[in-house]
């Protein structure tokens, strides 16, 4: 008797893990994300959202940037990046580009499927007035379905360009120099960018931010 009530409390106990694991799963279904720049001068190149699994990231700081994502950095350019990432659909659900670049204190929308096993949002920008530096967000939880998930995200740096602040080589305004690389001197590891010092053609007082320098919100529609 004792040991068929210990086995049925164990199977008690795992129907009840089991239900709760189900419960907190979320389904498939709509999302936006919202992202808002809160620099003063610092342009978002248009920005790239992923829905993913927890098993993808887009990268490790410390690490060496991927090619892909190093082209974003240094020119805002989300098409590589998403190619690549379109080879992955056991891990990436969707990817969705925003049409144009996100101003100072401006917000982009996004609209963009996950829930499932995908239930990670990833978002990607170059801040154009630098040689490539680019805000992440990086693989941000669903929020529960009646609430909005509100996050921060931060400059890193490529580690893919030197940074000369040298308008030879940066593609924002006032400069306006896409596709032009100075790689010497690149850190080669993508670390916690360290803003404009104002060594090169850009100021720091007009061009520099501190951290964090995006707000991304994210919310089930449907």
């Amino acid at each position: 008797m004792k040991r068929t009530t210990l086995a049925a409390l164990f199977l008690l106990t795992a129907v009840l893990l089991c239900s709760a694991s189900v419960a907190q799963a979320q389904p498939a279904g709509e999302y936006i994300v919202r992202i808002t720049n809160l620099t003063r001068s610092q342009i978002f190149s248009p920005p790239l959202v992923v829905s993913h699994k927890p098993t993808l990231s887009l990268f490790t700081p410390g690490a060496e940037a991927l090619p892909e994502l190093a082209t974003l950095a240094e020119d805002g350019a989300t098409a590589p990046l998403a190619d690549l990432l379109a080879t992955f659909p056991d891990r990436v659900m969707e990817t969705v580009a925003a049409d144009g670049p996100v101003l100072p204190g401006m917000t982009a929308e996004f609209r963009i499927q996950a829930g499932g096993g995908y239930n990670r949002i990833s978002a990607v920008g170059m801040l154009v007035q630098t040689n490539d530096a680019f805000f992440a967000l990086r693989s941000a939880r669903l929020p529960k379905r009646f609430f909005q998930g509100m996050h921060t995200a931060v400059a890193y740096d490529a580690g893919s360009e030197a940074n000369n602040e040298s308008c030879d080589f940066i593609p924002g305004p006032p400069c306006g120099s896409g596709g032009v690389r100075a790689t010497d001197g690149a850190e080669g590891f993508i670390y916690i960018s360290n803003g404009i010092h104002g060594i090169g053609d850009l100021t720091s007082a007009a061009y520099d931010w501190r951290n964090p320098v995006a707000r991304v919100v994210i919310q089930r529609v449907r």
